[in-house]
C-alpha cells in the first residue's frame, strides 16, 4: 500500500494506457505517414470488396461467365454469410457482458469499494488530522482516498439523526 499519491508509480510500457505522453509532441515533418497510407488502403479495398460481393449477389450467373469468372461460391452465401455475422457479433457482445458480470466481485468483498492503489493518510501523531486540516481556510490538502465510513457518515447523517430521533 502506498503511503502517498507521489509514491503510486505510472505504468512506463508504452502499451499501458496510463504511460505518459511523449512532450512535446513531434513535428509533422519527423512522424510517420504509414497510418494514414495503412488506413487509405484498408477504407479502399474494403468498398472494393463490398461492391464485389453486392454484384456477385445480384449479377445473373451468364454475367460473371462472361466477365471470365468460371469459378464462384453458391448464392446462398450471400444470405449466410452476413446472418452468421450478426449471430457472431451479438454472441461476442454477449460472452463479453458475461465476463464483466464473472469478473464483478461481490458486494460483501472489500475490492468492490477500493483497490491496491488506496491512498490513506499516515498516522503521524494521534492529534493530526489530515482530513481535517484540509478544511482549514487557505489549506492545500495533500491527495488522500476518503475512507468509505466517513463517506458514509457525511452523506448520510441527517437520516441517520431522523431515525434516531423518530425511535425516542
Amino acid at each position: 500500500m502506498a503511503d502517498a499519491p507521489s509514491e503510486i508509480l505510472l505504468d512506463t510500457s508504452p502499451r499501458s494506457p496510463t504511460a505518459p505522453h511523449r512532450w512535446p509532441p513531434q513535428p509533422e515533418e519527423l512522424r510517420s505517414r504509414a497510418p494514414e497510407f495503412y488506413g487509405f488502403v484498408a477504407w479502399t479495398s474494403t468498398y472494393l470488396a463490398f461492391v464485389l460481393y453486392i454484384l456477385w449477389a445480384i449479377l445473373p450467373d451468364e454475367y460473371i461467365v462472361w466477365l471470365g469468372v468460371t469459378w464462384y461460391p453458391n448464392r446462398e452465401w450471400a444470405l449466410l454469410i452476413p446472418s452468421w455475422s450478426i449471430i457472431v457479433v451479438l454472441l461476442t457482445y454477449m460472452t463479453y457482458f458475461a465476463i464483466a458480470l464473472r469478473a464483478t466481485p461481490a458486494f460483501d468483498e472489500m475490492s468492490s469499494v477500493t483497490d491496491s492503489r488506496i491512498a490513506l493518510p499516515t498516522a503521524v501523531d494521534g492529534d493530526h488530522n489530515p482530513y481535517l486540516a484540509s478544511a482549514e481556510a487557505g489549506a492545500i490538502p495533500e491527495l488522500y482516498d476518503i475512507p468509505l465510513g466517513m463517506v458514509n457518515r457525511v452523506m448520510y447523517h441527517e437520516v441517520h439523526r431522523r431515525i434516531a430521533s423518530k425511535n425516542q
